[in-house]
């Protein structure tokens, strides 16, 4: 998503045409993504989260009945290195156990796996709503599992 292009102010009389992707919820489970674009933001800060960075991922996620597409907010803090280990990791731009200087500039473009989960909430007006949550990024298909890269073998002495 390019922001020059969304703020860009419409004149009163302009022609208009986007409507916007359709709202959809997919089930839970395994799906492929490709990452669309991001935004580089300053969180604010809560009661949970510290002030800091933050980059929003927006991905088309790929479903057997279509696509949907999300936003996922990545805060850039220690606390979150985690998370930003599994997105780089899963659009192969890292291995396990590798020390990465994140470059935001190659992400576009980049397709991974991930798991979405589904939630349910209240809206404004108190009415119940589902959303998708994307609850894990997931290693690259046929890329060795954390526990492979490690060395470790269950059940060998």
């Amino acid at each position: 998503m390019n922001d020059n292009i969304l703020d860009q102010e419409l004149g009163w009389e302009d022609e208009i045409e986007n409507e916007g992707s359709p709202r959809r919820v997919l089930e839970p489970g395994e799906y492929p993504f490709t990452v669309l674009g991001f935004e580089r933001a300053r969180y604010a800060g809560s009661e949970k989260v510290a002030p800091c960075n933050q980059a929003i991922l927006h991905l088309r996620v790929d479903a057997p009945d279509g696509e949907s597409e999300m936003n996922v907010n990545l805060f850039l803090l220690k606390r979150f290195e985690w998370k930003l280990c599994q997105f780089f990791t899963s659009i192969g731009l890292r291995q396990h156990g590798e020390k990465l200087r994140m470059n935001w500039a190659a992400v576009t473009g980049k397709t991974g796996r991930c798991r979405i989960t589904k939630r349910t909430y209240k809206d404004k007006t108190g009415a119940d709503r589902e959303t998708n949550d994307l609850d894990e990024f997931l290693d690259p298909l046929g890329a060795p599992s954390m526990q492979q890269a490690g060395g470790f073998t269950p059940g060998a002495f």
